[in-house]
Order: C-alpha cells, then structure tokens, then sequence
C-alpha cells in the first residue's frame, strides 16, 4: 500500500483514547488513513478492549517493541515506524502526546517525505528531569503543524521561537472522548456495583509515574497523604493500580492503608465512570487531571508541578506535591471550592479541526475554539 493521506501513530491507551477522535472523523470523512501501534503499553489485552469499546478498527500495524531502556526502546521504534512510512508514504503522520511513541514518530517523520502533525502540542512542565517533557519538547519543534490544546500552550510556543504559522489552537480532543462516551458509560459500566461504590463518596487515586512510585519515601509519603484526608472525611478511596506501583508496593515491602483499595486497571469506560462518580480524585497523571476537569470532579495533583496549569487557574486542580499535610490541605480546599468552573479545553470538535487543518477530506467548517 502506498500514498496513505494519515498514518496515525499511537502506543499507550491515553493515545488511544485520545486519537480515537482523530480515527472516528477520518472514517466519516472516508480519509484514507492506517494506524501504527507501537506496542509501548503494558497490556496488548487491554489495549484491545480500548479499541473494543470505542469501535475503533484493529491497527494497521502492531510493531510490538515493548519495554526497555528509553534509548532501546524508541530506537526500535524508529526502526520499525521508519518501515512501515517507507512503505505507506503518507501525507501527514500524526503523533499525540508526550510518550516514546511520540518521540520515535516523530523523528521516523521528519528524516522522510511527509508532513509531522502533534496533537496536544506546547504542554510544558518546565521540568527537564521528566522524560516527557524531553519527548514533548522535541516532538514540537519537528512538527509541520502543532495543534494546541489551548491559548497558553500556543504561548509556550511562540516564546520558544516556533514559527506562529505551524501553530493552531483546536481543543483537546480528550473533550471530544469524554462528552462522546460519558453518557454510554454510565449506561454500560456496572463499576461502581462491582466494587460496592456509590457515586460522591468516595475518592479515586492513580499513581504510576516513575518518580512518585519508584523511589520508596515519596510512594509512602503519597499514600499517607491519600489514607489520613479519607479517614478524615470519611471516604473510602478506590486505587486502580498500574502494574509498575504493585510490584513497587512489593518490593519496598510498603503497607497499603486501610483506607486505600487496589482494583484492577480498568477499561476506558469503567475509569470514565469512576471520574464521572467520585467527589474527589487524586493524580499524578496528566490526563486525568484534564479528565476531572471537563467532567466536573474536583482533582489533587501529587506531583511538584503540572504541564496542566489550565486545570489550576480555572480552580479544578491543586498542585500540592507528596507531603501528607500538603495533600489533606489541598483536598479540603478543593471540596471547599465547588465545582463550577469553566472547562478550558475545548468545545468537543478538535479532531474535526485537525483533519481541517491537514487539509485532507472534506472541511467541517467548526470554526474557532470555545470552551
């Protein structure tokens, strides 16, 4: 196959979940497009589900590189991506996020004849020792064109020198996700009766990322923080825990809280509903900060800083770190503070302005971003 419009390349389930748009508009547009899965998560059976139960077709082409070293496993990906343009010769490739996925897309794109596209562009922690802040950075100034989730991250941009006509504000189409299956989710996820939950009262937790989970004091740190503000609210919280945070419970030989449980990894609609359901979630993922904030449900980052600052500044998210008392401050006052705030990311028709701005398929015709 040769001549391909957009190959869309893709490896963990937030990528999933987030191109998934891009992959329903191409569909309705009749784009022809493939999409490349480079096998980085964790879980090929639950990266299954995901494109289960947003209909989405089987990729195109599944490079199962799995894990490694960073360096290792971005270099085969290069490798392997590289083949698969080589053959397709697309128009544009399209990357999304911050992975090393992203990175090896990117790069495989800007050493051959096509156009590279990163979706959800100009994010910016300003934290050099995360290794998605290198990915993103650098997936940024080798795209063609860079869809910006917001007005600050197209700012970010332009201070750092990219030229202002590779640089559009779509939206985030992590709204275009969530309004488009919020409401199948809580007609189809049985979540909450399976783990003997009822909606607004209980807290969500995740906490997966390496240097809140691999180093033995913070892990510790963080769930006590967690336990002690349930046990004083009264709260149960329910952890969906990553498989890295379990063996690393095991390993440090750390005693979960009582007030702390473990469930599975879930689905994407069983997660939604948790979101959609809890008074309260803790996180050190950036997506599900953005999550919380379009659905509503009030969100405690557990981490030093955020590529997510709109999330802070509309008074949907704290910023509070791992400290026990600085997370049960920041809980009472996010509790304190309501939930009326304005949705910053979008008005759910980023994908539609993404494929516009690529110029392939019929335009349309969304207009500008509103929130």
């Amino acid at each position: 196959m040769s001549g391909t419009a957009v190959t869309i390349v893709l490896g963990t389930r937030p990528e999933i979940i987030k191109l998934a748009p891009v992959i329903d508009a191409c569909e309705e547009r009749g784009v022809g497009y493939s999409v490349v899965h480079t096998g980085q998560h964790y879980s090929e059976e639950l990266d299954a589900v995901f494109f289960d139960q947003l209909e989405l077709p089987t990729p195109d082409h599944n490079l199962a590189v799995g894990s490694g070293s960073h360096s290792a496993q971005t270099g085969a990906m290069i490798r392997e991506i590289e083949s698969v343009f080589l053959d397709e010769e697309p128009e544009v490739v399209l990357v999304q996020g911050d992975t090393n996925t992203v990175l090896a897309g990117s790069i495989a794109a800007s050493k051959l004849d096509c156009e590279l596209g990163h979706v959800e562009a100009g994010l910016r922690s300003f934290d050099r020792e995360m290794p998605e802040e290198v990915n993103r950075v650098l997936a940024d100034h080798a795209a063609d064109y860079l869809f910006c989730p917001t007005d600050q991250a197209a700012r970010y941009l332009r201070e750092e020198g990219v030229p202002v006509d590779r640089i559009e504000v779509t939206g985030n189409t992590i709204v275009d996700s969530v309004i488009g299956y919020r409401d199948l989710a809580a007609e189809k996820s049985a979540v909450l009766a399976e783990n003997d939950l009822t909606a607004g009262e209980f807290c969500l937790l995740t906490a997966h990322r390496a240097e809140n989970v691999d180093d033995r004091a913070r892990f510790s740190s963080l769930l006590d923080g967690v336990a002690g503000f349930a046990s004083e609210s009264d709260f149960d919280v329910v952890y969906p825990i990553h498989p890295r945070a379990r063996e690393r419970l095991d390993e440090f030989d750390i005693d979960l809280p009582s007030a702390i449980t473990t469930i599975e990894p879930q689905d994407f609609l069983d997660f939604l509903r948790l979101e959609s359901t809890a008074r309260l979630v803790f996180t050190d993922s950036g997506g599900v900060q953005e999550e919380a904030c379009i659905l509503g449900t009030p969100c405690v980052t557990l981490r030093d800083n955020t590529e997510r600052p709109e999330t802070v500044d509309v008074g949907a998210n704290r910023v509070v770190g791992v400290g026990p008392d600085a997370i049960a401050a920041g809980a009472r006052e996010a509790l304190d503070a309501g939930t009326d705030w304005e949705n910053p990311f979008g008005d759910g028709r980023a994908a539609d302005r993404i494929l516009d701005l690529v110029g392939v398929g019929p335009a349309a015709s969304v207009g500008e971003v509103s929130g």
